[in-house]
């Protein structure tokens, strides 16, 4: 494993976070040629203050959240009481969609595990535009620009956000230091989890999008757990493959990073 050290404060802008120890790492490259993809890695170890990244050229460049943003519509939803819990119900709509898995009445965590925009696009219509503004606006979310459609602002290039913003939000709520309820972020982490075992705990919302040119844009991000130590990530992929497996290819990049760094195999 091969460390270029960079020798001044790293400041992830989005919860303000002085980083002591900021490293580069980029053997990271051999995983994303190995799924034919760019994009930009980064890790924070909370309990050394270590931050790692790859390409940070494109960390502070901000993008669509796709479905990432479930993650904050969960939380706004949760405290204004749209959502009332992960058990909330919202009815199928009707209409037959390819992905069969959404075709179906679905709670909260259902909706959240398996990614269903329907779900998401209800639970923004009934907050309202002038309350997702708030919310985002008190966030201080990507670009903070949520245009006139409030169901699919995340989803057309509307609102931006960074991988820098990104890992800053779940920091923040991992330790419940966003402004919203306990009880909120307790819920929204709950649904976050996805693996759960005697080894780690992983946790995290993935996301795919394009942008103005076309081109896949991935995500995955959220954190890690071992030994009762948080440590948080944000993956970006990029590809220009209009049949891009990113829904595999995402997941199997991370998890060979994560492994890259001794994660999930009990060395921790």
């Amino acid at each position: 494993m091969r460390f270029v050290p960079v020798l001044f404060f790293f400041v992830v802008l989005f919860n303000s976070c002085s980083i002591n120890n900021f490293s580069i790492d980029n053997d990271l490259k051999q995983y994303f040629d190995k799924y034919k993809a760019t994009g930009s890695f980064a890790l924070f170890d909370n309990a050394q203050a270590q931050f790692t990244i790859f390409d940070s050229a494109n960390f502070r460049k901000r993008y669509t959240p796709a479905s990432t943003f479930k993650i904050v519509n969960s939380l706004i939803g949760l405290e204004t009481g749209k959502i009332f819990d992960e058990k909330m119900v919202i009815k199928w709509d009707g209409v037959e969609r390819e992905r069969t898995e959404l075709n179906k009445d679905m709670t909260m965590e259902e909706a959240f595990k398996v990614s269903s925009v329907p779900y998401y696009q209800e639970v923004a219509r009934r907050i309202g535009k002038d309350t997702m503004q708030f919310w985002i606006d008190t966030l201080q979310y990507g670009n903070k620009n949520i245009g006139s459609a409030v169901d699919s602002f995340w989803l057309n290039n509307t609102i931006k956000i960074s991988p820098d913003e990104q890992l800053g939000l779940v920091k923040r709520l991992y330790f419940e230091q966003l402004p919203f309820q306990k009880r909120t972020q307790q819920i929204v982490r709950k649904v976050m989890m996805q693996e759960d075992n005697s080894l780690y705990k992983l946790a995290y919302k993935t996301g795919w999008g394009f942008d103005e040119k076309g081109e896949n844009i991935g995500w995955i991000v959220g954190w890690i757990e071992e030994n009762r130590h948080p440590y948080f990530f944000v993956l970006l992929v990029q590809s220009p493959e209009k049949n891009y497996n990113m829904r595999n290819n995402r997941l199997a990049l991370l998890k060979d990073i994560l492994k890259h760094y001794d994660f999930m195999q009990g060395k921790k």
